[in-house]
């Protein structure tokens, strides 16, 4: 009797969750028009991305690893 209550339990906590998630859901739906055009103003005031420079960035920080890794002699 003992385990029908505990999986009885496990389940209504589980549908509770899972109703809870659908809701927040719904109302970020309904919110997401702002937040799209707020994105989008975002994006314009920063420009356009730039590949050769992140790649940049992203190689030095890798060599400076390696260097921290004392992979280099």
């Amino acid at each position: 009797m003992e385990n029908k209550n505990k999986i009885s339990a496990a389940i209504s906590a589980v549908m509770n969750y899972i109703r809870t998630e659908e809701e927040a859901i719904c109302i970020q739906s309904l919110a997401a028009p702002e937040v799209e055009s707020v994105q989008a103003a975002r994006a314009a005031a920063m420009g356009p991305v730039k590949l050769w420079g992140m790649s940049g960035r992203q190689a030095q920080m890798q060599m400076r690893n390696m260097m921290q890794m004392r992979t280099f002699k």
